[in-house]
């Protein structure tokens, strides 16, 4: 009979603990998991001590009993400070564990001292075994911390449902009855039957209670079920940094939105030259440098027709930290698809056709003119060097023949966009000269090392410059490639240049392409403080910095795209380049052209 009971508790114990495993979710608490062993192991105790057949078995089957004993009291109790949102230190909950482990430890003295049994006998009645035993001092200190353990629980139970409104009512309820029971089972049970244990049937009854629990509790953590039903839902994308802005990783409909988050690595830094990862890069870049610019809009393309408005998705982009626990760990960009909004904005738009026409229409009005002012600071910049007189013109087509060398190589990958932004951007490059005073900027020879180091200041100071003039800017891609033009375009391949010594494919490839079409006019055309060189000795040198101040992967574009170079220079009508003061006889290159 005592047998067959215990046996069946441990059944049941088994079953509720695979049907807490089915429906186990990462979100739970561990003392859901811990409780849900530890019930069949005190349950396996009470079978192995019913079937005993010599005081030696007897004992080691108690002190498997006692690891329930000793630690589901207190795992009981940390669940309940965390269902009613009790607030315990992580210091105080280790030294409460500590104290479980101590009584456990004083469970290893049965047999062996008469510290927790004084006496303890064995014998069989009615096929199963028993035990007899008197109590030591250590029994009663372990009665006194399980006695502990229990008042505990319920004063939480007893606060939670009186004071903590955030609480689920239900779940309190639920709470009180395997704590009733488990403590009813503890303090009274021997005195209803001494023949069978009533503490597993206390425990078994505690674990259906505690499914109940737990089929409902996650539903209270509007954290978990809402990123959860985020992820689920597959609208939104995530994409996770860490502290030093290397990818850790993101979900499918980021990847999906963003192709080239395939191409990232775990643990390794945004890779240089991957469109998307520019992209990342400046939201990333512009969070970093003021958290309140965490806003961005991306638009993915589902049409071949660009200007088709009906095939784009419109994503709202926040950049945010990203925290474990309280832990500032990283990053985390979120995508979330706001098409639809914009799409309901769009067709209460099209009720006044005329009014969307004029909008239209100075909406276009208005980017043209942002372009031509921008062309018009550009050359207004210009006209303050005097020695730089036609360079944004030359520079600009310099690159565009670059471009196009590079885009007859199937190698090179260039989209339409990239090559549109770079070229559209190449005026820019030197917007930084705004801030230079017209000392230095107007200087016709060289640079002292004090001059110098102000002008290097028009690289930092043009992308300020341009972040500004397209703050408001829809096109994150041209806004982040122009400023990369102007703040990067005098680095230099082996990390010697400025503002930020960059070495490598740390430079962008659009500052990379820039500075060979900037040192190719410099090297050709006159200057206030040169005669222009010949080709040859221009090629000599360009070809000579390759690996040095250009990236080498650009050579074979600039050998191709030579003989168009030379023939737009040669076209050029010799008033463009020519000077009023006199020419040094003695050769050099100005600092900044370097």
């Amino acid at each position: 009979m005592v047998v067959t009971y215990y046996s069946i508790l441990l059944a049941l114990s088994m079953v509720l603990a695979a049907v807490y495993a089915f429906m186990w979710h990462k979100h739970f608490d561990t003392s859901f998991t811990v409780i849900f062993l530890l019930v069949p192991i005190v349950c396996l105790g009470y079978v192995m001590l019913a079937t005993a057949e010599s005081l030696g078995a007897a004992v080691s089957a108690l002190k498997i009993v006692y690891i329930g004993g000793s630690f589901l009291p207190y795992f009981i109790m940390v669940n309940v400070l965390n269902l009613c949102r009790i607030h315990v230190p992580r210091r105080v909950r280790r030294l409460i564990f500590l104290l479980s482990m101590l009584l456990y430890c004083a469970v290893l003295t049965i047999g062996r001292r008469p510290y927790f049994y004084k006496e303890i006998s064995f014998e069989i009645i009615d096929g199963a075994g028993v035990l007899h035993r008197t109590y030591g001092v250590l029994h009663q200190f372990y009665f006194t911390v399980i006695s502990l353990y229990f008042a505990l629980s319920l004063f939480a139970i007893a606060y939670a449902y009186f004071r903590k409104k955030p609480v689920s009512r239900r779940t309190v309820i639920l709470l009180i009855i395997p704590d009733v029971a488990a403590m009813l089972a503890y303090f009274i049970g021997k005195r209803i039957t001494d023949r069978f244990d009533l503490i597993p049937a206390a425990y078994v009854f505690g674990e259906i209670m505690f499914l109940l629990i737990v089929s409902r509790v996650n539903l209270y953590d509007l954290n978990d079920t809402v990123i959860d039903s985020m992820v689920q839902n597959g609208g939104t994308g995530f994409i996770s940094f860490d502290l030093n802005q290397r990818y850790i990783s993101s979900n499918s409909t980021a990847k999906k939105l963003l192709p080239g988050l395939n191409e990232f690595a775990v643990d390794a830094p945004i890779p240089a030259g991957n469109a998307d990862g520019q992209t990342i890069s400046g939201w990333l870049k512009r969070f970093a440098e003021n958290e309140s610019m965490h806003e961005f809009v991306y638009t993915v393309r589902t049409a071949e027709d660009p200007d088709d408005e009906e095939g784009r998705m419109y994503y709202d982009v926040q950049v945010s930290r990203l925290y474990d626990e309280k832990k500032h760990r990283g990053f985390l960009i979120t995508l979330t698809d706001d098409t639809q909004n914009r799409k309901y904005i769009r067709l209460l738009d099209r009720y006044s056709e005329e009014l969307q026409d004029k909008v239209a229409e100075k909406t276009q009005h208005i980017v043209e003119m942002h372009d031509n002012l921008i062309m018009s600071l550009a050359t207004m910049v210009e006209s303050r060097d005097n020695s730089t007189g036609g360079h944004i013109r030359r520079t600009s087509e310099g690159v565009r023949i670059l471009i196009g060398e590079m885009r007859q190589d199937p190698e090179t990958a260039l989209s339409e966009e990239f090559c549109r932004n770079l070229i559209k951007a190449a005026p820019m490059h030197d917007l930084g000269k705004i801030a230079v005073d017209d000392a230095i900027l107007r200087k016709p020879g060289r640079f002292t090392d004090a001059e110098f180091a102000e002008m290097k200041k028009h690289a930092a100071e043009g992308a300020r410059v341009i972040h500004e003039i397209l703050a408001k800017t829809d096109d994150d891609a041209f806004h982040i490639l122009a400023e990369n033009v102007a703040h990067y375009h005098h680095e230099r391949w082996d990390g010697s240049g400025y503002p930020d010594n960059l070495k490598g494919e740390q430079i962008p490839l659009e500052a990379r392409i820039m500075a060979i079409a900037d040192v190719y006019d410099a090297l050709v055309s006159k200057r206030v403080y040169k005669d222009s060189m010949s080709f040859a000795d221009a090629d000599a040198i360009i070809m000579r910095g390759m690996g040095t101040q250009f990236d080498p992967s650009l050579e074979k574009y600039y050998v191709s795209a030579r003989p168009k170079l030379e023939a737009y220079y040669s076209s050029l009508l010799p008033v463009e380049q020519a000077v009023p003061e006199p020419v040094p006889k003695v050769l050099h290159i100005r600092k900044d052209t370097q």
